[in-house]
């Protein structure tokens, strides 16, 4: 009560004391009491007593007085850490759990500032949907989207992807960054060919509702630059560069179930992929021709 050091030397020959449970504890004579005490409150109190009436000495209690000192700090990192974890797990609702997991790392500050780096970019969308929310019901729209998301979001936390962007029926997601990862082109195949099986199942089921919905992907690989862009009260941890604008016109240009994929993250797979040409595509924003090929299925897990 007043958040200082409470010395009794003999609890028998002191006539405040009235605590019934000392003696039912254990018969105790002599104690202390020493506050923890942090920003001028009391956050806790170690007790000390012997069964014996010896005061306790002035070392004797510096050094509790010290003890409770370093306590009142190890309760304090606790507690601020079980605030971090509380807050990236709160960010990791609204951000992907790498940037979450980054925002709070050492090495956050020098990342968010911006650095250049491979990644491999997905941009999958589905096909129809404009036409379908133009003349569906609002409650159907948000179920499909809804059915759409959770299959994306299992997916995308599965291949342990950076999402980047949600917009509606828009996704793209980006691998190899902020984490590194050494088969980030495989992984964003795996990703995007699970995600084809997955909507054609969704497909059918919101066909035989009178909803004709299909899926397409685009993947490209190539160096953007990484980090925070955004204004003062509202920022994005996002990709800059070619390899963006690349992986989005592929996306657009993919049919329903077609995975599309760009020369570089091609020849990064090589013979681990079938697939199939689909010649040179021209694409707003890109001056020459992108040969471009179209992926059938997996001859082995790409690594």
């Amino acid at each position: 009560m007043e958040g200082r050091v409470v010395h009794i030397p003999d609890i028998d020959q002191d006539p405040e004391y009235n605590y019934p449970v000392a003696r039912q504890l254990g018969g105790f004579r002599a104690i202390l009491g020493v506050p923890m005490m942090r920003e001028g409150a009391v956050v806790g109190v170690i007790s000390i007593w012997r069964d014996q009436p010896v005061p306790f000495t002035d070392d004797e209690i510096e050094l509790v007085r010290q003890f409770a000192d370093q306590a009142v700090i190890a309760v304090t990192t606790t507690q601020l850490v079980g605030t971090i974890q509380r807050q990236r797990a709160e960010l990791a609702r609204f951000l992907s759990p790498q940037v979450a997991a980054l925002v709070s790392s050492p090495d956050g500050e020098r990342l968010l500032a911006g650095h250049r780096r491979e990644i491999t970019v997905v941009f999958c969308d589905l096909r129809g949907f404009t036409a379908f929310s133009e003349s569906a019901e609002p409650e159907d729209v948000m179920q499909v989207l809804r059915e759409y998301h959770e299959a994306l979001g299992l997916r995308i936390t599965e291949a342990e992807g950076t999402l980047e962007r949600f917009t509606g029926d828009g996704v793209m997601v980006f691998f190899n960054d902020p984490v590194e990862q050494d088969d980030h082109v495989g992984r964003a195949l795996r990703m995007g060919l699970a995600l084809r099986s997955d909507v054609a199942a969704l497909a059918l089921r919101w066909s035989s509702l009178g909803h004709r919905l299909g899926f397409g992907v685009g993947i490209a690989t190539g160096y953007a630059t990484m980090g925070r862009i955004g204004f003062e009260g509202r920022v994005d941890y996002a990709a800059v560069g070619s390899v963006v604008n690349l992986a989005a016109r592929l996306c657009g240009e993919a049919g329903d179930g077609s995975v599309l994929l760009s020369p570089r993250a091609y020849a990064k797979l090589g013979d681990r992929v079938s697939v199939r040409d689909a010649g040179e595509m021209t694409m707003k924003g890109f001056a020459r021709p992108v040969r471009v090929v179209e992926v059938l299925d997996l001859t082995s897990p790409p690594g």
